[in-house]
């Protein structure tokens, strides 16, 4: 991937922070809540591994329902609401409006189905060593945690899953 350097000043500018505390994911199946997005998503490119999560149940709730309204069928998995006790060392926080201006992230862009320049933003947070990045959802009011495990300190890391809520048991064959 190439960088930009623009985008890398900018986000270098910014203010890493220690970060701690519940985080909820969706599942599919059996599928771990550990599993990383290595195909690519809204703020990681392939070659960049991420851990998708939201800070309320509800918003992973939005985000997943989304996710299965852009499939041709809704999936027959049973479906799980995971809550994650996360401790992460240096996150970057775009959450804010006029951080995402300096970004020139709109909120038209958190929705795009084009996904560049998410995507370069992630991958530059990634690339300047950060271990998260805090941003908005476009599925409803709230903030998702994009966690790059790739980058997480020996010692400073905690992703313990606290509890599982089976939120759709899936079809019986």
């Amino acid at each position: 991937m190439q960088y930009d350097d623009k985008l890398l000043e900018a986000i270098s500018r910014l203010r890493p922070e220690k970060w701690e505390g519940e985080v909820f994911r969706h599942m599919f199946a059996n599928y771990s809540p550990e599993n990383e997005n290595t195909s690519g998503a809204r703020w990681n490119v392939p070659e960049v591994p991420a851990i998708y999560t939201c800070l309320s149940r509800e918003v992973v709730l939005a985000e997943a329902e989304y996710q299965i309204r852009m499939q041709p069928h809704r999936p027959r998995a049973r479906r799980t609401v995971y809550k994650i006790g996360v401790r992460l060392n240096s996150v970057i926080d775009i959450s804010d409006v006029n951080i995402m201006r300096l970004l020139s992230l709109t909120a038209d862009a958190l929705a795009d189905e084009d996904l560049q320049h998410c995507q370069k933003v992630g991958s530059s947070v990634e690339r300047l060593g950060h271990d998260g990045l805090l941003v908005p959802s476009a599925r409803a009011k709230g903030t998702n945690l994009v966690i790059f495990p790739n980058r997480t300190v020996e010692g400073a890391y905690r992703f313990e899953v606290i509890d599982a809520e089976v939120v759709d048991p899936g079809m019986r064959w």
